[in-house]
């Protein structure tokens, strides 16, 4: 059992509850914060076993012959198609309210995304590309710096989280902007930081 992966990924959910539930308080969450919360929960399983099914399929394993291999989340999770079917249950849980619903969990998915990356700490993950900037950090062993990525992650995401709670409480944007808003900042995060990750087969997918 991989406990770092487990304690990550609790760090997001934990994450997500937390700013519904800062939310609510303020009056600036659609529906009531459980059921955002159990949508919440939905989507992002709902995505989880998407994107492994899609990369175990991606990478020639047949799901129907090897069922144990989907479990093993750390081998690998197709985050396109995990993101679209987390927006299509989303949209199916709203239905006929699909952006109060989006603008209801914008913040918190962010925050989750804020959890997620600074899990990194349990998993002895944070570190990037090699850096001499005064902050960078150098793995066990090694005196090389690198810039802890998943850092610089895990803050932008938490800022842009409190930013658009914030925003939704003081300013009642038009309906679907906090959503849009959540994704273009998603987007904006990782052209940031996916060019300081070491990678092993070359440059970002676009989508």
């Amino acid at each position: 059992m991989e406990f770092s992966l487990l304690f990550a990924a609790l760090m997001a959910v934990g994450a997500v509850y937390v700013m519904l539930r800062w939310e609510g308080k303020r009056g600036n969450a659609a529906d009531c914060t459980k059921d955002l919360w159990d949508i919440a929960l939905m989507s992002g399983l709902a995505g989880i076993l998407v994107g492994r099914l899609a990369a175990m399929v991606s990478s020639g394993v047949n799901p129907l012959s090897h069922p144990l291999d989907i479990i093993i989340v750390r081998s690998g999770v197709a985050t396109g198609w995990a993101t679209v079917a987390a927006i299509g249950v989303v949209a199916w849980r709203g239905r006929g309210e699909f952006w109060v619903v989006a603008d209801g969990l914008a913040a918190a998915a962010l925050a989750g995304l804020a959890g997620w990356h600074a899990g990194c700490l349990a998993r002895e993950s944070c570190l990037g590309t090699a850096s001499e900037l005064p902050w960078a950090m150098t793995q066990p062993g090694s005196d090389i710096g690198r810039h802890p990525v998943e850092l610089y992650a895990a803050i932008l995401f938490a800022v842009a989280a409190i930013a658009l709670a914030t925003w939704k409480a003081y300013r009642r944007p038009p309906l679907g902007a906090p959503a849009a808003a959540a994704l273009a900042t998603t987007g904006m995060v990782r052209l940031l930081t996916e060019p300081l990750r070491p990678s092993l087969t070359g440059q970002p997918v676009g989508w």
